[in-house]
């Protein structure tokens, strides 16, 4: 699968991808935000991310300016027309508006070709940059799911919620 916009492409992961994966999980600040990512994080869990053997299913996507890869994008359609999205961007891609593009062009898919009546990001309530990201593509801000998900340290976190429906987009 490839989706094409704005100086990105949206594509399937590539076993060749594996290294960037890898070095990408290994940064502070994405294992702060996604509590689910494996610690150490190893080149075995970057080939099972790539190759779908975590069962992330067909939109979880390489994000790709000029030829390098920058982030992961996925989407996981649900019941009733439902869809969630996530993300993360490398390090040296950060604050660029990648996430933003990635986020833009993956909402517009699901809503006009896929059909999805609702989409839902979560983030946790201090990764700010995140949630711009949310805001700048149209979602909207509905609350907080408290003690939403569990940290490595033990603690729990709670996240903010953001839903698109049809129309919202930006």
């Amino acid at each position: 699968m490839e989706l094409y916009g704005d100086g990105i492409v949206l594509r399937s992961w590539h076993e060749d991808d594996v290294p960037r994966v890898f070095e990408a999980c290994q940064d502070p600040e994405i294992q702060r935000w996604l509590p689910s990512l494996p610690r150490p994080y190893t080149p075995t869990d970057a080939r099972d991310f790539v190759t779908d053997a975590l069962g992330l299913g067909p939109y979880q996507l390489a994000i790709v300016q000029a030829g390098t890869v920058v982030g992961s994008i996925g989407l996981h359609p649900g019941k009733q027309e439902t869809g969630g999205i996530g993300y993360w961007c490398a390090a040296q891609a950060r604050g660029r508006g990648l996430a933003t593009l990635a986020a833009r062009r993956l909402s517009r898919y699901a809503l006009d070709e896929l059909g999805l009546e609702r989409l839902q990001l979560t983030a946790d309530v201090e990764n700010l940059a995140s949630q711009r990201v949310a805001e700048k593509v149209g979602f909207q801000r509905e609350g907080v799911i408290r003690s939403h998900l569990r940290h490595p340290d033990g603690g729990r976190r709670d996240s903010a919620l953001f839903s698109l429906l049809p129309g919202e987009l930006r």
